[in-house]
Formats: C-alpha cells, sequence, structure tokens
C-alpha cells in the first residue's frame, strides 16, 4: 500500500511572496488535491535577523489571495530547533557526524587563500577523524560526516538522474558552536517528521539535494520524491527581477487580476497537458503531473497572462466576480460598493465580463452603473453629441418611453428613429452611448438600457439633450 501523498510549501519570510514562489507553492498544491493527499505549509525562519512577522502576515495573504488553502496550521521550523539539535546529536552518537572545533575565522582564513591562490575553497576539517582524546574543552560545531568517494545521486522527477561527486562536496555543518542548527538539517528534519513524501521547489535548490540526501542516508529515512521545477524568466530570458515589471504576487492583486486567472497561467508556466490553455482548477487537479514539467525556465508574458484571466473573467459566475471585485477593492483602499451598485454591477455582470481581463478593466467598462448623473462625456463622447444628434436623441425619448423594454422592442424603437433620419443604426448608436455612459466606448447600448432601466434611460438621455 503506497503512502498518501503529502507536498509542502517552505518559503522563508524575509520579504514579499515572489510569483515564482507563488507557482511553486501552486504545483504543490494541485498535485496534493490531485491525489487526496496533503499540502503543508512551512514557515522557514530560522533567520533570525532578516525573518519578520510583516513578511509572514504577507505570505499567508497572498497563498489566501490565490485560493491555496493549506492542511493544518503553519510550521515555524524556529519553533522545532531543539528538535533539529536532537537529531545532530543523533548523528554523533551513531558515527555519522563529528564534532568540529575549528573556529570561523580559521575556516574563512583557509577559503581567502585558497581563492587568491586559484584553489579549491572545499574546506575539510581536521576534526574529523581525531581522537576524541585529543578534543579541547572548547565551543565546536557539528558536522556531517559525508563519504569522501563515490558519488551522491539524486533521481529528480524533472531533472533525470543528476550526479554529485562525493569529493567535491563538503562535511556540513549541521549543528553550529552556539547550538543552532543550520537550515540544511532544518529542512531535512521537518520533511520528515512532516511525512512529506513529494518535494516539490525550485531548482535552485537542486545542489542542496545532494546535501540533504545524505543526512536522510545517515538517519536511515526514506527519502522523498525530489522535483526541482525551473524558474521562472523575463519576456528577456533573464532571471525575473523588478526591471522586468511586477514579481511579488500582491502586486498583481493590486493591478486586479483575478485569482482564477492567476492560478491558471502560473499553472501554464512550465507545466503543459497537451494545448489545454485555459482550464478549471478541477481540471488542473486532475491532469497535473510531474512528468508535464519542463526543464527550461519558463518567461512571464504578460500578454498571455492578459488573455488567461480574461477567459476566465468570461466564464466565472456572476456572484463571484462580484465577490472577488468588492475584494479587490478592498485591497488597494478604494471605498466600498453602496447596495445600489451592487446591485447595478451583478445585473451588469454578463456585459461587463465579456471582454475584461482585469478588475480595472471591468470597473471601466461599469462606469455607466458606477457613476452618478449628469454624466460628463469625455472628449470623444463629447463629439458625438453634435447638436444634430441631440436633436434626433431628444426624439427619441418619447418613444422609448411608451416601449416595452426589452432587447427586441428597444431594437426596433431605435432602428425606426435611425431610419426616418435616414442614418444607419451604428450612427445613432455612437450619441446615444455617449449620452448613456459618457463615454465613446462602453457595453452594447440595449445591455445598458436594459441594466439601468427606463426611469434613468430616460433621465440621461434628458440630460444630454438639454
Amino acid at each position: 500500500m503506497t503512502s498518501p501523498v503529502v507536498t509542502r510549501f517552505a518559503p522563508s519570510p524575509t520579504g514579499y511572496l515572489h510569483i515564482g514562489g507563488a507557482r511553486t507553492a501552486l504545483f504543490n498544491w494541485l498535485y496534493a488535491r490531485g491525489r487526496g493527499g496533503r499540502f503543508l505549509l512551512r514557515i522557514e525562519d530560522t533567520d533570525r535577523a532578516r525573518s519578520t512577522p510583516e513578511a509572514t502576515a504577507a505570505i499567508l495573504r497572498g497563498l489566501a489571495w490565490l485560493g491555496l488553502d493549506c492542511d493544518g496550521e503553519p510550521v515555524s521550523q524556529f519553533a522545532r530547533s531543539a528538535r533539529h539539535a536532537e537529531v545532530a546529536q543523533q548523528m554523533l552518537a551513531s558515527g555519522h557526524a563529528y564534532k568540529c572545533f575549528a573556529p570561523p575565522a580559521e575556516i574563512e582564513a583557509f577559503r581567502e587563500a585558497a581563492r587568491a591562490d586559484g584553489r579549491s575553497t572545499l574546506y575539510q576539517s581536521p576534526w574529523r577523524d581525531a581522537d576524541p582524546a585529543s578534543h579541547p574543552d572548547a565551543p565546536y560545531a557539528i558536522r556531517l560526516k559525508a563519504p569522501r568517494a563515490g558519488e551522491t545521486v539524486i533521481d529528480d522527477r524533472v531533472q533525470g538522474r543528476v550526479t554529485f561527486r562525493n569529493d567535491q562536496l563538503d562535511d556540513m555543518i549541521c549543528l553550529r558552536s552556539d547550538g543552532t542548527p543550520t537550515y540544511m538539517l532544518a529542512v531535512v528534519v521537518d520533511d520528515h517528521d512532516m511525512g512529506v513524501t513529494h518535494v516539490i521547489r525550485g531548482d535552485d535548490h537542486l545542489n542542496n539535494a545532494a546535501r540533504q540526501a545524505q543526512v536522510y542516508r545517515a538517519m536511515g529515512w526514506a527519502e522523498p520524491v525530489w522535483a526541482h521545477i525551473p524558474l521562472i524568466h523575463g519576456p528577456d530570458g533573464k532571471k525575473l527581477s523588478k526591471r522586468h515589471g511586477a514579481v511579488g504576487l500582491e502586486e498583481y492583486q493590486a493591478m486586479g487580476y483575478p485569482a482564477a486567472g492567476m492560478r491558471n497561467y502560473l499553472a501554464r508556466l512550465g507545466w503543459s497537458h497537451g494545448d489545454d490553455e485555459i482550464f478549471s482548477d478541477a481540471e488542473a487537479q486532475a491532469w497535473f503531473d510531474l512528468d508535464g514539467i519542463g526543464r527550461a525556465p519558463a518567461r512571464l508574458d504578460f500578454k498571455k497572462l492578459d488573455h488567461v484571466c480574461g477567459a476566465q473573467i468570461a466564464r466565472a459566475a456572476d456572484a463571484d466576480l462580484l465577490t472577488e471585485l468588492e475584494a479587490f477593492l478592498a485591497a488597494t483602499g478604494a471605498p466600498p460598493l453602496s447596495a445600489t451598485q451592487r446591485d447595478l454591477l451583478l445585473r451588469a455582470m454578463p456585459c461587463l465580463k465579456e471582454r475584461a481581463k482585469t478588475f480595472p478593466d471591468l470597473l471601466d467598462k461599469a462606469h455607466f452603473v458606477m457613476g452618478a448623473r449628469p454624466f460628463t462625456p469625455d472628449e470623444k463622447a463629447a463629439k458625438a453629441l453634435d447638436p444634430v444628434s441631440r436633436g434626433i436623441l431628444k426624439e427619441l425619448t418619447p418613444h422609448l418611453q411608451n416601449a416595452s423594454w426589452t432587447r427586441e422592442a428597444l431594437e426596433a424603437v431605435v432602428a425606426q428613429v435611425a431610419e426616418a433620419h435616414g442614418v444607419g443604426l451604428g450612427k445613432l448608436a455612437a450619441p446615444l452611448r455617449a449620452a448613456l455612459s459618457g463615454r465613446a466606448v462602453s457595453p452594447s447600448v440595449f445591455d445598458m438600457m436594459l441594466v439601468i432601466g427606463r426611469d434613468d434611460t430616460l433621465a440621461r438621455l434628458t440630460d444630454a439633450t438639454a
């Protein structure tokens, strides 16, 4: 019987949640959820000088916005330091680790001299095989007694078989001389104790896997499945940075991208399922597999992000979009919607979401329900409201007053008035749009009329023709 899948996301709370980290979290979430497994969150806060509660809160906010729920409470790595030290002592007792009394200044002096001479900076402690009787009464670090000969092999589900020469790996420090555990040891102990079966993370950790695998083997623990995914690059093929635009997840929320669109886009950023581009969470969970992850770095493409987000907005339920729109307004410090605005937006949503790629797009299209009378036309709209056009609109008003308020009836009335003046329906639509929204670009005039109703339509026409 195979053990249930357990994945984890283990960010360091030293800054914002990077979009690359968000994709790593997503891949772990998809893999676990698609197999009925567990997705765990561990905050790797052992770097006390750089870790902040604010960064931890930002990570939790980002994951919540993206919709990646974890199982159980987040684990603090720092809070488990006693357990990490316990494992270091166990390896010491079993002969898989040793006491190193070399002071840090001595080690750094060796490395500086090696760099100056062009030699390897790999430090080999003279205390590795020292007789315990020769040990001084002084502070010491606990180092892993790593194999010196042969190779350490990582069978990676993404990178394939990766081989490391053991004579190129040092005896890593597991416990510092002040008694604090190192990150490299803590990761292995935490993953083992949390029952993690699959370590899915960025390929910048691939070298770490060799040293961490040696800890697993020294302790006699089963290794997880390794899967090191390529990093995200900018459109120019270089490592993603601020010069490419937004790199923090919260920046994307602030720009108004929908969470479903971000999940869809990030899932496709380095992973594929045939030619499928737009898919639901359920489909992504069912399809996602490590075999679908490519080895080449993925490239961030804002045009494709816009396309995917637009498709997800178009297929979303109207009420869900309204809820997320309100969350976007709150996150950006915008005023909340009034009850009237909520009602009108919900009624207008079918005609707003057709071509919107972000929530600012959607709000811009919703100007006709978000704004207040009298609408001041923008420059292009004002040109459409010339004296002749205003005259036609004034004539149209009483016809609308008596019309049945259905799309077919409204189209018939507007077409009849346009024909009487020898103009096409499109020619009359421009001033009508300007009167109803104050904009030259808006949803269909008939959609707007149906959303705002007879009374408001007539009032806006009166405002524009006064």
